[in-house]
């Protein structure tokens, strides 16, 4: 659950080259070189699940734009929201308890931040709404509405939990579609809820502040439901950082009913995943 250690510097080989090039020829130290390459891309990096999602490009390759959430920084690590990859139609949305990146294209967020704490935990012990509604600060055609989820099988899942909730009003809005992406039932009900939990029973204990930011990473061609085409994520994630240890880690989930509990991933890992700079200035993702 530690930060990641930077990786072993391989400049001290070189020197080796020269040598190879001298006895093997160029073909020889042509396949040495690619063989060298390939082996010290792994250094120090995790092991990919089996099924790693097709991003549109490359995420490195695609112009960041740093969000900026001046009306409410406190939800974001030292007040400084991510970086994310430039779109159309992302708008900054800042309730009680959380704050949103909303995405009008696929009319769910981008992602969601939340700062817990041992006394916000202590105050999330509210009697859980059940009023979804479509949140009116977005335009219509940006937004889902309470009729894209009716029947398509999916459930509407929470970015920022419901659980963590420290007032009516901010549990309230929590049901806001702004939050909600389409959900494997099972997954939101089983190892997601489990996830949920054991981040709340961790910032119960931390000594300090904990930020967490959770949203969906989408393949090319998703599906949608509703009328709204409402986009289908087929991972979900969930950053958690302690601000007071400095230690990240996120968990990794697909949104399908046969998802199971996993190992959580580095945060480097996360960003190459998701192609955005969660904690920018903060941590290095590379």
């Amino acid at each position: 659950m530690a930060t990641t250690r930077p990786r072993k510097s391989t400049r001290s080989k070189k020197p080796a080259f020269a040598t190879l090039a001298k006895r093997l020829g160029a073909a020889s130290i042509l396949a040495a070189i690619v063989g060298f390459q390939a082996s010290s891309c792994s250094v120090g990096s995790l092991k990919a699940p089996p099924s790693v999602p097709t991003l549109p490009s490359a995420p490195q390759a695609q112009q960041q734009t740093q969000t900026r959430f001046a009306a409410c920084p406190q939800f974001f690590a030292q007040g400084v929201a991510p970086a994310v990859p430039a779109a159309p139609k992302q708008r900054e949305l800042c309730y009680d308890a959380f704050a949103i990146l909303h995405s009008g294209e696929t009319r769910t967020p981008v992602f969601v931040a939340e700062k817990l704490n041992r006394q916000s935990i202590l105050d999330a012990d509210e009697k859980r709404g059940d009023k979804f509604f479509a949140d009116a600060r977005l335009p219509r055609a940006e937004r889902a509405e309470l009729g894209d989820y009716k029947g398509s099988g999916y459930a509407r899942g929470h970015m920022a939990p419901a659980g963590d909730m420290p007032t009516p009003a901010a549990m309230a809005q929590s049901f806001s579609l702004a939050n909600m992406v389409p959900q494997s039932t099972k997954q939101n009900s089983g190892p997601w809820a489990k996830i949920e939990k054991d981040t709340r029973l961790y910032a119960s204990r931390a000594k300090g502040d904990v930020f967490v930011i959770t949203g969906p990473v989408f393949e090319a061609n998703a599906a949608t439901i509703g009328a709204n085409q409402v986009r289908v994520p087929a991972y979900l994630y969930k950053l958690v950082y302690d601000a007071q240890t400095g230690r990240a880690w996120a968990h990794w989930q697909a949104n399908a009913d046969s998802t199971k509990a996993g190992e959580p991933i580095s945060y480097r890992e996360l960003v190459k995943r998701t192609g955005i700079n969660l904690l920018p200035g903060i941590l290095q993702e590379n």
